[in-house]
């Protein structure tokens, strides 16, 4: 029977992963601190802890394979009219927004990509919160399982 107390826990590793927006890698540090401390205790905190962590792992390389993939189009796009046999200092370098190349775009649509991910993951560790207040097991989709 779960107490009022390992619900509280639960609920509060998978919200201390806003504590990034304070914090650096608060997303991180927050839920391994209260998954560690309270781990033995309870296994309804023990997996709550462990989805979150893993969540949260999975998140970062998503967002390192978003970034890594979107960052060289645009650094092609701007150096697109480049001549780099014949260079001559910045006199030659401009930026055409007129005809963006099409690498731009795919930039652009990774940006995007990123935010709507952001977005989803906000909701999803709300809803991973609820679960957990309200006794439920919670299992995040989308998530590699590091910690088993």
């Amino acid at each position: 029977m779960l107490d009022n107390h390992q619900k509280n826990i639960a609920t509060f590793i998978h919200l201390s992963t806003f504590s990034r927006f304070i914090i650096p890698f608060g997303n991180f540090i927050g839920p391994i601190v209260l998954w560690v401390a309270n781990k033995e205790k309870s296994e309804f905190v023990d997996e709550h802890g462990k989805q979150a962590i893993n969540f949260q792992i999975s998140m970062l390389l998503y967002a390192i394979v978003i970034g890594t993939l979107s960052i060289p189009f645009f650094i092609f796009n701007l150096f697109s009219d480049f001549d780099f046999i014949d260079f001559n200092g910045f006199n030659n370098f401009h930026i055409d927004m007129g005809k963006p190349l099409a690498l731009l775009y795919i930039g652009g649509a990774m940006g995007v990509l990123a935010v709507i991910a952001f977005i989803i993951e906000l909701v999803l560790i709300i809803n991973a919160s609820l679960k957990a207040r309200d006794g439920e097991y919670y299992k995040y989709p989308f998530t590699i399982n590091f910690l088993k």
